[in-house]
């Protein structure tokens, strides 16, 4: 298990939720999903499987590791050996597990204190996994990741030729078998989404914008980009309501990772690092057109004057609670608002 020490102070810590399994999502990026009840035991300091490792940090025998090849070594600098070494050990006859009372502490460094030349190597190596190892599911890496089609990952002969002398199992089984419950989480095939484009404010006909794609940043209400006669469309006008039941930056297939977040009653609207886990970051749309949240039993208001997105007592009856979505599915928008209830 990989415990977290402090870069400012040397402090030690476990990481949120401590015990729970590596995974990934579709953009390639590291991702932590809890335990299944299905694999739960008893006692917590039991070994548990894990699809993938979260890099440098495992014990494995030393012979076996150079028959699986070790490392990729067409892999540059950083990134994506993580995901390398846990395809090969799982599909070509291994197992990796996690073990709960074994810990190693790691520094995250705030910041890269080396330069990447061409500042292409993670998006070559994660290319490079993809072809290799994910088969088919490599185009749901590429549907996310458009700019990776036609980037060279350079020659890959040895690495199949690896694959196919070991005969390794198809990334299909790898996902049925071992990673079975990553798409509970992270589906291949993203959902239809409740909502999107801007999200115009009724009273006013101002719409909400995202001016800074960093945490806490605050909701703003401007002039709608379509209304200024502008021919695209601003990201930070593009707006999605998704199967989370949170709402994201950026239309269905390109969603930022960073949500709407609310702490309290009469607190603003700010964007957070999404976390998939509902909480202040759980919305509905209702039929009124206000956009209610749960949690602290209140709905998104709005002040043109001051330009502020922010929280107020639910008044279905004042249009500066009302928001209209450019674009709706109402089946999903339904099912959201059945479930809820």
């Amino acid at each position: 298990m990989i415990d977290v020490i402090d870069h400012d102070n040397f402090g030690y810590g476990t990481q949120a939720g401590d015990a729970m399994r590596g995974a990934f999502d579709w953009e390639m990026y590291y991702k932590r999903i809890p335990i299944p009840l299905e694999m739960k035991r008893a006692d917590p300091t039991e070994p548990f499987e894990s699809p993938v490792m979260a890099g440098g940090l495992f014990a494995v025998d030393r012979k076996w590791f150079w028959e699986l090849g070790g490392y990729d070594t067409g892999l540059e600098i950083w990134g994506g050996e993580q995901y390398e070494i846990s395809f090969k050990v799982w599909m070509c006859g291994g197992r990796m597990e996690d073990i709960p009372c074994s810990r190693v502490g790691h520094i995250y460094r705030k910041y890269v204190p080396y330069k990447v030349p061409g500042g292409i190597s993670l998006a070559k190596n994660l290319k490079r996994v993809a072809e290799v190892w994910m088969d088919e599911y490599a185009e749901y890496v590429y549907q996310r990741r458009p700019e990776y089609r036609h980037l060279s990952a350079g020659d890959m002969t040895a690495q199949k030729e690896l694959r196919n002398r070991l005969s390794c199992k198809s990334f299909k089984w790898f996902m049925q078998e071992v990673a079975w419950d990553l798409p509970r989480h992270y589906p291949p095939v993203e959902p239809p989404a409740a909502a999107w484009g801007e999200i115009r404010n009724v009273g006013s006909g101002m719409c909400m914008e995202i001016k800074h794609l960093v945490s806490g940043s605050p909701i703003r209400l401007e002039n709608c980009v379509k209304s200024r006669g502008e021919t695209s469309w601003s990201h930070g006008q593009v707006l999605t309501f998704g199967w989370r039941e949170d709402i994201r930056v950026g239309d269905p297939m390109h969603t930022r990772k960073v949500c709407f977040d609310a702490v309290s009653h009469s607190s603003p609207v700010t964007l957070y690092d999404c976390h998939g886990m509902k909480g202040n970051q759980l919305w509905r749309y209702r039929q009124d057109k206000s956009l209610y949240h749960p949690v602290s039993n209140s709905c998104i208001d709005s002040s043109p004057m001051e330009r502020r997105v922010f929280m107020n007592t639910c008044d279905p009856a004042s249009p500066s609670q009302q928001w209209l979505f450019e674009r709706t599915n109402a089946t999903v928008l339904e099912h959201f608002n059945r479930d809820s209830n």
